[in-house]
């Protein structure tokens, strides 16, 4: 079976149509409180590579629901018109979510240039994923 688009066409469909963040604008953005990094990445990942400081994990198979104010599971910080940047490993699960959330009418976002991976390569701060507490 032959796709009619693959994986890099829908990538490189979604470059052109949104925002990519340079690595130097992103850390400048790390202390601004109207700034929201947004991960995401499956959990797996976060508890073996860590995330951004203060970022939200919103895992990929949740963000539209989540963003959704009409959907049951919405998160209020999605409503708060806040900068929202999102990042995965390596910016390609990022940049098909910034041009969805787009598409749904979320203004204000974009994505990590390079992901976490270029995040991590220029040594930038990074910090372990809170582990939740296990009861028992």
């Amino acid at each position: 079976m032959k796709l009619k688009i693959g994986y890099q066409a829908l990538i490189d469909n979604a470059m052109e149509a949104i925002e990519t963040i340079p690595l130097d604008k992103a850390q400048e953005l790390l202390s601004d409180s109207n700034a929201v990094f947004v991960d995401i990445r499956d959990v797996r990942e976060l508890e073996r590579e860590g995330m951004i400081p203060n970022a939200l994990h919103a895992p990929r198979g949740m963000l539209e629901f989540w963003v959704d104010p009409d959907s049951p599971y919405y998160k209020p910080i999605f409503g708060e018109g806040k900068r929202l940047i999102l990042y995965c490993a390596s910016a390609w699960r990022s940049a098909l979510a910034t041009e969805i959330l787009q598409k749904m009418g979320v203004p204000n976002v974009c994505h990590l240039a390079g992901g976490f991976n270029a995040w991590k390569k220029a040594s930038l701060p990074t910090v372990e994923k809170a582990s939740k507490p296990h009861s028992g």
